[in-house]
């Protein structure tokens, strides 16, 4: 589904990526873990083409999508929930799932999609009609997710999906997306600080440092080794 080959990228003078390969199996869960500095959002960006990189390559279903602008990676099947939960807080809750499908010419999917999106995320139902200000930060992370999903992506890029948010709703939130990449095949990039979080979904699992991929493996054989825990997830 997605091969990153090399990537680069810095923000003015600072280099924040090395180099990294990352290679996501179609229909997988890959996390990417790392304290905080490590270049995971980084990363993201890069992919997602909200930063320009320096050297390197994306390949999204073996086409080269290298420097392509969002909008157009979203119509070829992918999705960024950036950290921070954002989402457009003047609108209702239905506008803004509805705001994530519009580009889509199948016009029955906003309202077959928008009820599917009630069914993954029942708190949202209750508050279908309330402006996003009203949410919670665990109702809000649905709502971002649950608007990137309008867009029918092959392929999700989280980043701290569990950031500020109460262990029973990150929970919640996990057990969704496993459900979904259960159901509908759907592939998931997922950054996290909270390794056993990630771990515990992943079918992969790939740490940066600084900027560089440290290790990259089976998430089970990852959340078994003492040393790159003890060098590279805590602290």
């Amino acid at each position: 589904m997605l091969e990153v080959r090399g990537l680069a990228a810095a923000y003015g003078p600072v280099r924040a990526l090395h180099g990294v390969d990352l290679h996501v199996e179609r229909g997988s869960i890959t996390a990417v873990l790392g304290v905080n500095g490590a270049g995971k959002t980084t990363l993201l960006r890069v992919i997602s083409g909200l930063l320009p990189p320096k050297a390197g390559s994306v390949v999204l279903g073996g086409r080269d999508v290298t420097r392509r602008a969002p909008e157009d990676l979203v119509r070829l099947g992918m999705a960024h929930v950036p950290e921070g939960r954002g989402v457009i807080v003047e609108l209702t809750v239905e506008e803004n799932l509805r705001l994530g499908g519009l580009w889509r010419r199948d016009r029955g999917w906003l309202k077959t999609g928008t009820a599917r999106m009630f069914e993954l995320f029942p708190p949202l139902a209750e508050r279908r009609h309330q402006r996003a200000e009203a949410l919670s930060g665990g109702e809000r992370q649905m709502l971002a997710i649950g608007r990137a999903l309008m867009s029918r992506p092959e392929l999700l890029l989280l980043d701290e999906p569990s950031l500020g948010l109460a262990p029973r709703t990150t929970a919640r939130i996990i057990a969704t997306l496993r459900a979904l990449r259960e159901q509908t095949g759907l592939t998931l990039l997922l950054v996290e600080q909270n390794a056993a979080t990630a771990l515990s979904v992943a079918d992969r699992a790939v740490v940066l440092n600084l900027g560089r991929k440290v290790a990259d493996d089976d998430a089970t054989r990852l959340a078994a080794d003492d040393r790159v825990r003890r060098a590279y997830l805590e602290g």
